[in-house]
This record gives C-alpha cells, structure tokens and sequence, in this order.
C-alpha cells in the first residue's frame, strides 16, 4: 500500500518513512503542505499521515483541500495540540484518526492497519481470505491450504493489496502506483514479473488457480 507522509520535522519524517517501509508500504515524504498536495496530485495514496503545524500551507487547510475532491481517502493527523478543541477541528475537517505528539511508532502502524482495514474485504481480525489463502497483515503470515509460503516484501506487498482488492479487475499501472513510490526505476514489465513470482509461489500445484489475467486490462484475484 503507497503512503504519503507530509511531517515537517525532518528527524520524525525519517524515523516514519523507515518503519513503514521496513513494514512493506510504499512511502512517499515531504516536509510542508503545498508539497503535499503536489504529491497527492502525481500519484494515488492508500493513506496520508499529515501533520498540522507545517510551513507554507497548514495540515488543516490541506485536509480541507483533499477532502473537497475525495472523501474516502484515509488521513490520519499528528499534532502537538492535544486540547479537545484542537481534536474536534481536525475530526470535523474530515480526519479520520488524530495523534498526538509524542507517540510510540508502533501505535501509529496500527491506527493505519485500521484505517487502511475494509469493511467489505474477507476475513476476520487482521487476517485476509481468498479461498483456501490467508495473509495476516499483523504477523505478515502467508498460508494457501495451511502450508505457510514465504514472500520477499514485494511479493508480500503486492499479493496484499491484490487480496484487499479481491475480485476487483487492477491495471499494470495501477498496481505499480500503489506499490512502489517515486524513487522506483524499475522496467515497464515490472508488474508481470512480479506476478510470475506469485504465481509460482501461490498456484503452482494446486487445481484452483487465483491469480488471473484479464487481456488488455490487468489482473484480478479471486476464487472461483
């Protein structure tokens, strides 16, 4: 999943970008408003962790701007402000979760397995279903008929979003947005190399194949 970090406190921006990257998202970082909505203009984000006190244009002014234009998008603001006042203006201009500073890493990694979790998907807790496949988000887990299979963070990355997604028809392109950032420079048939590895890995030997090619649009996964 692509996760857009706009923090402008450089130490704190590092800090997030690693343990989120070291939890097999994809991160893109900046450091002040107006650069953040340049990001959310070049790129589809699963999630947003925006803070509020930034230069050039403010977190609240931000959210307001993106919530204009998508109400589903994911935020979750960081604030130094914890009166209930500050709390409420940020809940009410479309925030969908509010830290406040300082804050253990690990309760921010959780507060966006929440935000990130749909209501619609298959499964039960952190765990995600598809078939006789299971991928728990909490231990990064991955069984198919109760054999545990291992995955590089790609791999994991990718068959993730895929299963968040069951059933729903993802181009090339889409895929690649919302799994690598704009640092990659991989080729163009990055995506189809990835999926071969996948299937390798989740179809081979069984009758019941997941992983689909739809002809000129994509991949899709899902039981049938």
């Amino acid at each position: 999943m692509r996760i857009l970090i706009a923090e402008d406190e450089k130490s704190l921006n590092k800090i997030l970008v690693s343990r989120l990257t070291a939890e097999h998202y994809s991160v893109d970082a900046c450091f002040d408003g107006q650069e953040a909505l340049d990001y959310l203009a070049g790129a589809e984000y699963d999630a947003v962790v925006l803070d509020i006190m930034m230069p050039v244009m403010d977190g609240l002014t931000v959210l307001r701007k993106i919530r204009a234009r998508d109400k589903s998008l994911p935020v979750l603001l960081l604030t130094a402000r914890d009166s209930i006042e500050d709390r409420v203006a940020g809940l009410d201009a479309g925030a969908n979760d509010y830290l406040v500073k300082p804050f253990a890493v690990e309760e921010l990694l959780a507060r966006i397995r929440v935000m990130l979790r749909k209501p619609d998907q298959s499964g039960e807790g952190n765990c995600l279903t598809v078939g006789d496949l299971t991928l728990c988000t909490d231990t990064h887990k991955v069984t198919r008929a109760g054999r545990e299979i291992s995955l590089s963070g790609k791999e994991y990355t990718l068959l993730r979003y895929m299963m968040q997604n069951q059933g729903i028809v993802l181009s090339r392109d889409k895929l690649e947005q919302h799994i690598w950032n704009y640092d990659f420079a991989g080729g163009s048939n990055v995506i189809d190399v990835y999926i071969r590895y996948l299937r390798r890995k989740i179809d081979e030997g069984h009758e019941k194949k997941l992983i689909h090619t739809v002809r000129g649009a994509g991949y899709v996964l899902r039981a049938e």
